[in-house]
């Protein structure tokens, strides 16, 4: 179930599949186990759909989010095995709530037009950094590309190739660090078939929204996944 909403949420938005699964799979994995499930489902389902958004392609606009996102996933994996990652997610997860509902709350949102490319590399290297720490990385570029006022097909075009390259550079480096095993292997051959088929359906449901139609779509998506993350990450600290 958890593979499955996951699969739909990303093919409608491009991104926020790990934050939906992890929702789910939190009550039943081990975060170590979780993490690396998470991004090998949420490039699964990046890839699958890739070829549905080429025409908003501007590689010009994608690469510095990419070059960027480089540097901060070796760290994202670096928290993960020595920071406190649960209070990490919780902080985090309440904070994409208060934005996504502030978006929401809003007509018409700023734009932020300085910074350039510069800053664009920035925010890429925010998200690799929460993709190293479980796949995470989407909900940056998408608030970001938003911030900039990039239109509906740029911006999911953006975030897939962007998530795509964060999740090959995560799962690399957990193979290095054994975080990438035969148990996230066999979990995977589970959850992939329900997350692959709900993420072709979620991609149709994407080609019918309307670009403001969009825009809330994935504000409502940053909004739960905000607290998805942070209920999670807050029951597992009163857990323990």
């Amino acid at each position: 179930m958890g593979a499955a909403l996951g699969g739909l949420v990303q093919g409608m938005t491009g991104f926020a599949f790990s934050v939906v699964a992890l929702s789910f799979w939190a009550w039943a994995l081990a975060p170590e186990t979780a993490a690396p499930l998470a991004v090998l489902g949420a490039l699964l389902g990046q890839l699958s759909t890739l070829l549905s958004v080429r025409r908003g392609f501007e590689w010009g606009r994608i690469a510095p989010f990419v070059i960027g996102g480089l540097f901060g996933v070796p760290l994202g994996v670096f928290i993960l095995h020595n920071v406190d990652p649960l209070r990490f997610r919780l902080v985090l997860g309440i904070l994409f709530a208060l934005y996504g509902a502030y978006g929401l709350a809003l007509s018409d949102a700023p734009k932020v037009k300085i910074g350039g490319r510069t800053l664009d590399a920035f925010m890429g290297g925010i998200g690799g950094l929460l993709g190293g720490l479980g796949g995470l990385s989407g909900a940056v570029p998408a608030i970001w590309t938003q911030l900039r006022g990039w239109k509906r097909d740029l911006r999911r075009a953006t975030m897939q190739v962007y998530n795509i390259a964060m999740h090959c550079l995560t799962l690399t480096i957990y193979s290095q660090t054994h975080a990438l095993n035969a148990t996230s292997w066999k979990l995977f051959a589970i959850t992939a078939p329900p997350m692959v088929i709900a993420n072709v359906f979620g991609m149709r449901i994407y080609k019918r929204f309307s670009e403001r139609g969009f825009a809330r779509l994935v504000l409502i998506s940053i909004t739960l996944s905000g607290l998805a993350l942070a209920l999670g990450a807050a029951r597992t600290i009163w857990k323990g």
